[in-house]
Order: C-alpha cells, then structure tokens, then sequence
C-alpha cells in the first residue's frame, strides 16, 4: 500500500511541477499586447564598434529588415534598447551611420513616447508601409547596463535571433579553481529572468568557447577534463536554460551569436544525455592565475609588431604597427569590433569591448602604415588582414584604438580613495592583511609622485593621474583607514596595481606618519602627451662658435658647461645649436605643474619661466656614456603654432597663462638663448644626441614612452651632421635609471635590515 501511495504522490509532483512549469512559461511567453500588435523581434546590426549599439533590424514574417530615421527620436531608440533588454538608450544616428541593411523597411515615421513595451506599439505607417530606402536605416547605441531580471522571450519560431540575457559569466565548480584569480574555467551560466541557468552541451562548439573565453579577457580557449565535470553534474542536479548558443567564432560578445534550435531539454531536465557546458579558457601571460594572496606581476608587453599607446588602463590604447623598422597608426576608415579584436587577442587580451576612431585615444606620430582593414577574425595578428595598400590621405586626426576586455582581477576591491573633493581624488588607502582580519590603512607619502598614482588611477579606473599630493591636511572628513600599511611605494609605471610596486615588507619606514600626511591623488579621465618631431631637430642642426661676451645670459642660466668659468670674453664656445618642436598630441592641455605665484621672471628672456626642468638635452658616446649636456634650466609654455582650426590659447608675452593646447605645438627655435649643447670640450668622433621631454614626470601624461627622442651624431671637428633622429621608445631614461637605483637600494637596505633583526633575535636566544 505505502508503494503505490509512492508512486501515486511523485506522479502527483511530478504532474504539480509540470503545471508549474507551464504556468511559468504562460507567464513569460510574451509582453501583455493588444491581440493585434505584430510580433516582432528585434536586433543591432552592421558596423559596430561596440557590441550594444548598430543598425536596427527587425524580423517580422519570416524576414529581417531595418527601420527608417524619419521622425525617429531619443524615445524610439529607449523602446529598441530595452526591448534588447538594456536598461537605457544613450544616443541615436540617423543615415545608415552603420551601414546600409538589406531586405524590407518595416518601420517608417516611427514616434514613440518612450514607455511603449516594444516598437510595434509605436505610431507609424504601419509595418511594411515606407517611401524610404537603406540610406536612411537608423542606428542606436544602448548603455551597456541590462534590465535586472530581464527575461528574453522568442515569439518566433526562428534560429537566427541573437541572444538576449541579463548577464553571463563562468562559475568555478571544482575547488582548485574557486581560489584563483582570474577564473579561467567553470560552468558558462546564462542570468535569465533573475536566475542563473546552465547550457546544454549537447550543440555546444568550441566557437562558443572562444567567443566567451574573449569576453572575460582571454584570448584563446582549451580543452578540459570532461570526466570530472560529468560526475559533478552527477551529484547536482543542473538547471538548463531552454536555448542553445550558435556562435561563429569571430563574435566579440556572444549578444552577436545566434540562438539555436531550443534543446530537446527544458528546465531542470537531464539535457538529452548531456551535461552543464563548461569552458577553459586561456590567459595572456599578463594575467597568469594564481592564488589570491600571490599576484606579484606587473604588466609586460610581449615584444610584438603590434602595441597600444596613450590608454589609461590596461588593454586599451591607440593601435600602432611596426613596419620596416618604424612605428606606424592604422586609420579608421572601416575599422571594426572584429579588427579591433584581432588586436586585442594578439596581444593577450581577449575580444574588444570598443573599436575607437577619430584619435580618441590620441593621435600618434610618424606614418599611417594600414587603413581599410577588413579582418575574418580569426587571424593571427592584424598584420595578416586584408588592407588597402594604395589609399592615401588619411591624417592622424583618424587614428584607430582599442578597448579590450581583460580578465577581472579584483583589484579595484582592494583600493579606495576616501576624503576628497569628488570621487576622483582622495587619500589613498590599501586593504590589507591584519592579524588574520582585512583591514584598511594608509600608503606613506614619501617619495610619493606621479608614475605611482598612475598606478592607483589605473587600478581604480579612473583614467590618468591628473596630481599627485604627498600631503592631505586640507581635505575634509576624517581620516577612515587605520595608519600607514606600506610605505617605500616604487613604482615603473607598468603595473596593474598598486601592490604589484616594490614597496617595504612589514618593516615601515614613514617619517612623516599616515592620517592627513598620507598619500593622495587625483584622477582624470584625460591627459597631455607631448612628442617631440625628430626631422625637425635633424633638418635644423648646425654649429656655432659664438663669443663668451654674448653668451653671459646663458652664464647665468648655466646654459654652458662648467670649463666656461674659464673662458676670456674675447674667446669663444662652441655650440651644436638645433630647433625643437614639441607636440601635444593627447586629449588636454599640457600645464606647468608649478602655480602661476611660483613662476620665476628672468630678464634675460624677458619673461616667466613656468617649469624649473622641462627637458634634458646629452650627447652621449657610443657607449651611452654622457659627454656633453645642455642645461636648460627653465621653460617658457606656449602655443607658437596649431593645426587648422584649432586656436592658440596659451602665451608667454604679459605675465599671460602657459601650457601648450591639445594639437598644437610649442616651438624652440635653434636662435634662442640655451637651446644648444655646449660642445668646446668633445673630441671628434660619432656620438648619440639625446632628448627627454618632461624628465622628471613632473607633470603627468597619458605616455611617457614617447618622451625621448635620439639621433645619431658624427663630429669631424670642423662640421656637424645629424641623421636617424626617431622617438627613442627603447632608450633607459635617466630618471628611471635613478628611480630603479633607489628601489634596488631600498630593497637591500630593508633585506640587510630584516637580518639583523634576525641575528639580534637569535644571538638574544
């Protein structure tokens, strides 16, 4: 009897969970509409640079097709992108700005309020009933955010509608990769009306893998051990999701991909055999897992033909292509979020989240070695892709860039700013270890500077580092974090995170003390970058003898080198005098660091001086060894000339404001007082001239890297020429020679100082 009364209530749950079921699927089968609104789905298409906007199109009988831009407004484009399930529209274009579509125009004189719950309730001609043509397809860009507890539903019984879901991620299941950062493999777990589902792998491919594996910052995909994971679902019983993902392997996002036929197995079913899908993925050897406690690298750009400059965090930046010896850009006629993520997999990043253009990150220097690149996606590097080799008239104003995804790291949790004016500023506090708890506290502010709150900014996400503030007195509120917990920060610039910088173990040294002395910066979403034009150098070159008598303003300046104390008035110096011409190509003004009070008057020159040490000027031997230097003390910052249409803003003459714009360029001409190296005392022979801008990273830039500038030099004694003048990008600079000295003696002071703190122990022992 108690086995039939088994039987009888698991078919009578069964048949409960079955009802449920389908009450489930009634309630989500579609939006409440009117009986007579058309159903309709809809998609972003065309030539997208981010993967949440594009040509609208919709499919309706059978068929895709696109919406015309009459009467479209911001409202319309609110109802398409969330339709699409994200949460807001940014902007709309008219025009096919993304390419012109094919097939039927199915929407034209669209009006919307904005709260309609698709675009088919909107006032139009009627689906179908338009005079426009495919010029006109109307594209929108959607915020990147999905609506919490999205749920995508299929109206149509179609294969090629694209994935629409809340959020995606991989879960780790087995223990060995919960502990790791980042997760490399788990479950691919779909967020669908709020809750997280799993795939079936029965039509699951490794183009799949790969599209996933690139949109959580890996380049590539690899096999795993499928007996492990088959006894795991085993024991738990999975959760599917009731679609299958068709991707084609070049999809930068999986929202591209397509869903598949649904899988013979619904919700909480046994997946026709199958189980869970899973996915290992790959990282660049920049973000090789490890236990959470052991991330120790800093950022290393493989040696590449391929880089990206002037990008405030990792994985982003202006794309440059070497090419017979010389760094080039890419121009952005065409470029696309499949070029771009070519790109970014090359360099061990995975799928482009954006594919920037118009210079956005920066114009660069040199030629335009590609444009019109068209890509499949599964090239190995962008030099590999078709281009128009023929096409000419591109500038840098068209310089294209990058933002890849990169793998999450966590390190944003374990940094905060507190105390400042605005979110973007503030005291720099480190989370940290504690007698077994977490706990907040300050960095020491000594030897605080630029290149480390570069650091911080990056890996908060904050962009650049607009200050650097070795002092915090003055800012509001108390201080929240308990006292200094590193201190002796060093960092090169290239790392992810602040504790990725050589700093001091549990050995302190803050003289000065944490609280309102504690570190702080300043971040902002743009910043200056200054390069100086070598053909300009090499195509101005000469040499000088001129007599000391008219030299005494440069005595003064100490614009000679020191044998000249020595010189009669009568006698004369020999100078290797050139003209510099100094670019700003980054995204804001270049301004002295020093305020306007703090500028210093020189009469010689007849006017301020805004920056004490601007630029470095050494001819060295072949060796590297310094021979000869020119020692421009100070600095005057203008504008001397622009590119057409862009105007001056900044000029020396009446005590006026300093700097040099954005797409301008300050001139110092080879007749001025100090712009030459004082050679009297060098012997003939080839030497290397060398110039650094900027050398004490005094004020902070969006690339330091193109700072230097050198040449090869030849001296016969009676005659000097310059020849093979080039940005200098490899070249050690001084600066950064002197900072790695002071952190390898740091790192041996506190060594030596740990042992003998070990030898007192024991010997007191």
């Amino acid at each position: 009897m108690s086995f039939h009364f088994m039987i009888v209530s698991h078919l009578l749950l069964i048949l409960h969970k079955k009802i449920q079921f389908y009450i489930f699927m009634f309630e989500y089968s579609a939006p409440e509409l009117p009986p007579d609104t058309p159903r309709i789905q809809l998609r972003l298409a065309g030539d997208k640079r981010k993967h949440n906007e594009g040509r609208v199109e919709v499919f309706y009988d059978g068929e895709w097709g696109t919406v015309c831009d009459d009467d479209f407004s911001i409202h319309s484009a609110q109802v398409v992108c969330r339709e699409l399930g994200y949460l807001e529209a940014v902007s709309w274009f008219p025009s096919s700005k993304y390419g012109k579509g094919e097939g039927r125009i199915w929407f034209d004189n669209v009006q919307c309020t904005g709260k309609e719950k698709t675009l088919a309730l909107c006032t139009s001609n009627g689906i179908g009933v338009s005079d426009c043509k495919h010029t006109e397809d109307v594209g929108v860009v959607c915020s990147d955010k999905r609506i919490p507890g999205f749920k995508f539903i299929n109206t149509m019984a179609n294969n090629s509608l694209n994935i629409q879901v809340e959020d995606v991620r991989i879960r780790a299941i087995l223990s060995s990769y919960r502990k790791r950062i980042p997760v490399t493999e788990g479950y691919v777990e779909v967020k669908d009306g709020g809750k997280w589902k799993q795939i079936c792998d029965v039509e699951w491919t490794k183009h799949n893998s790969r599209v996933i594996c690139g949109m959580f910052g890996f380049p590539t995909e690899r096999k795993y051990n499928a007996r492990v994971y088959k006894m795991f679902a085993r024991r738990r019983k999975p959760s599917y999701w009731d679609y299958s993902v068709n991707c084609t392997g070049n999809e930068a996002h999986v929202s591209s991909c397509k869903l598949g036929h649904a899988v013979a197995a619904k919700a909480n079913s046994t997946c026709g055999g199958g189980t869970p899908v899973v996915v290992s993925c790959v990282p660049g050897r920049a973000f090789s897992p490890t236990p959470m406690t052991g991330f120790r690298k800093a950022f290393r750009q493989e040696q590449t033909l391929v880089r990206l400059r002037g990008g405030a965090i990792v994985g982003e930046g202006r794309v440059e292509v070497l090419k017979n010896g010389e760094w080039g850009t890419i121009c952005d006629d065409n470029w696309s979020l499949l070029s771009a993520t070519v790109v970014c997999r090359e360099l061990g990043f995975g799928s482009a989240k954006e594919a920037l253009s118009g210079g956005r990150l920066g114009q660069g220097m040199g030629p335009v070695h590609m444009n019109e690149i068209e890509c499949s996606g599964f090239e190995k590097s962008i030099t590999e892709c078709f281009f128009n080799k023929e096409s000419l008239g591109c500038s840098h104003e068209e310089d294209a860039a990058v933002r890849c995804n990169v793998p999450a790291m966590g390190f944003q949790e374990r940094l905060r700013l507190s105390g400042g004016r605005n979110p973007n500023e503030g005291r720099v506090e480190v989370l940290v270890e504690r007698n077994g708890s977490q706990a907040w506290g300050t960095v020491c502010s000594d030897g605080w500077g630029t290149i480390e709150a570069m650091v911080v900014c990056r890996q908060l996400d904050l962009g650049f580092a607009s200050n650097a503030f070795q002092e915090t007195w003055y800012w509001p509120g108390e201080v929240s974090a308990d006292p200094v917990v590193m201190s002796g920060v060093r960092c090169s610039g290239t790392e992810m995170s602040l504790s990725q910088c050589l700093h001091h173990g549990p050995h302190l040294t803050c003289p000065k003390g944490g609280g309102r002395n504690a570190a702080g910066v300043s971040c902002s979403e743009t910043a200056p970058d200054l390069v100086l034009n070598p053909q300009i150098v090499e195509q101005t070159t000469y040499m000088e003898d001129r007599p000391m008598f008219m030299l005494q303003c440069a005595y003064e300046e100490n614009c000679l080198s020191t044998t000249s104390s020595e010189t009669p008035a009568s006698s004369h110096r020999r100078l290797l005098r050139f003209s510099s011409q100094i670019h700003n190509n980054g995204q804001s003004d270049f301004r002295p660091k020093a305020e306007r009070h703090s500028w210093v008057w020189h009469d010689c020159h007849s006017h301020y001086h805004s920056m004490e040490v601007f630029t470095h000027y050494d001819l060295l031997s072949l060796n590297g060894t310094k021979v000869a230097e020119g020692h421009k003390a100070s600095f005057c910052l203008e504008d001397t000339e622009c590119e057409e249409g862009i105007e001056k803003r900044y000029e020396c003459a009446n005590f006026g404001e300093q700097g040099i714009t954005v797409g301008c360029w300050d001139t110092y001409r080879h007749d001025i007082d100090c712009q030459w190296i004082d050679i009297t005392d060098i012997k003939p022979g080839d030497y290397i001239f060398q110039v650094v801008i900027n050398p004490n990273y005094e004020v902070p830039e969006s690339d330091y890297s193109n700072n230097f500038m050198k040449c090869r030099c030849r001296y016969d004694g009676h005659r000097i020429w310059m020849y093979s003048c080039h940005n200098g990008e490899a070249m050690v600079h001084q600066a950064l020679v002197e900072r790695l000295f002071y952190i390898r003696h740091s790192v041996l002071l506190h060594c030596s100082t740990t042992l003998l703190e070990l030898k007192d122990r024991f010997t007191h022992k």
